[in-house]
């Protein structure tokens, strides 16, 4: 197969190259043959540029998108996705009380500051998790105190007052690789972007903002279409491993250029990317466990929800069943003694009657017929 990704970057090494370095350390065969075949081939083929390199891999991701080292290209992301300039001033750490943070299933979570005071988690998934929209408005919750504690101690070293004016907008901002079931029933849209609203038409700035980006639904999207704007260029960067679409890219944008190039140049260091691409595999493979359990734990929740639903529905038709029951008891009791009654009318109705025969019979001195 021609590996035509060689063609624009010749500082990409032969597959017999990297075999022959990894074959000649103990520690990098011993590394190399606790990978299945199936990821075997995965790291040699985006080694050696028959496919291409997953971005979205944490340390690639981190490496080529740095936001210390190359603020530009996140700045430039970032300011296509929020349709305005932003410009990072800082990334900050993750420190404090992430809510529920052992169970994000995250690969990738970048917090930046703009130049505004505005703050932004920028979050990569490689497994769609359970109920995306209350865990990332719990994100967003964490985020505007973590904003509101920055402000208010701001103003306190200031000596100045505090203002809720001074609490800047918030963005959770999800790629997702593979995207949760929610997202699947709009198999036409791939970038999803919040919008506060009341039904009276009032205006308020509520500071937190959401864009969930599905790029699995984007690459669906995609087949047999070309790239039409910046926006699609960017999240093709993120999402394809073709080497087509790569070119394609990189000749309608230059700019990507300069950022494969930059992969292929730490690809060169075998021992480095075997040990990046070890921690991707252990990182999956937690975040699989995570992402089972969740699955596990919907499901039971689901099934425990039908049971209780069913349970409700027995003990409705039951009680429908025992009312029906005294209803028909009642009627029978009802109808009994509306038959009591009538035969006790009929009763003394007869008997009127035979005395009333038996008085003609005297007055016509007839005698008892036999």
């Amino acid at each position: 197969m021609e590996n035509k990704l060689k063609n624009y970057f010749p500082l990409i090494r032969e597959r017999k190259e990297v075999l022959k370095e990894i074959g000649g350390n103990s520690g990098l065969q011993a590394l190399y043959q606790n990978w299945t075949p199936e990821w075997q081939e995965e790291f040699l083929d985006f080694c050696t540029g028959m496919k291409g390199v997953k971005i979205l891999y944490d340390s690639f991701f981190k490496e080529i998108m740095s936001p210390e080292y190359t603020p530009d290209r996140l700045n430039r992301f970032l300011s296509l996705l929020l349709g305005k300039k932003v410009v990072i001033r800082q990334v900050l750490p993750n420190e404090g009380g992430r809510i529920a943070v052992e169970s994000t299933l995250l690969v990738t979570d970048i917090l930046v500051e703009f130049e505004d005071g505005s703050l932004a988690d920028v979050e990569i998934q490689k497994l769609g998790y359970a109920f995306p929209g209350e865990r990332s408005a719990c994100y967003a919750a964490d985020l505007l105190l973590r904003q509101y504690k920055r402000a208010r101690d701001k103003r306190n070293r200031e000596k100045g007052k505090f203002s809720y004016k001074d609490i800047k907008n918030i963005y959770v901002i999800v790629l997702f690789e593979k995207s949760p079931v929610e997202f699947h029933s709009m198999e036409k849209e791939y970038l999803h972007k919040s919008a506060w609203s009341f039904d009276t038409g009032l205006e308020l700035d509520l500071l937190q903002n959401f864009i969930f980006i599905t790029l699995d639904i984007f690459q669906k999207n995609m087949e047999n279409k070309s790239i039409d704007n910046e926006l699609e260029a960017w999240l093709m960067f993120y999402s394809t491993q073709d080497p087509e679409r790569i070119i394609e890219l990189i000749n309608k944008y230059p700019m990507f250029i300069q950022m494969y190039g930059d992969v292929y140049e730490v690809c060169r260091n075998v021992e480095k990317v075997m040990g990046m691409f070890s921690e991707e595999l252990r990182e999956l493979d937690r975040n699989t466990v995570q992402y089972m359990i969740d699955e596990m734990q919907a499901t039971i929740d689901a099934q425990a929800a039908a049971l209780e639903e069913e349970k409700k529905r027995h003990e409705e038709e039951k009680k429908r069943y025992e009312e029906e029951k005294k209803r028909r008891e009642k009627e029978k009791k009802r109808h009994e003694e509306e038959m009591q009654e009538l035969i006790a009318a009929q009763a003394v109705s007869l008997e009127k009657a035979l005395k009333r025969i038996e008085e003609l019979e005297r007055k016509s001195g007839s005698e008892p017929a036999e």
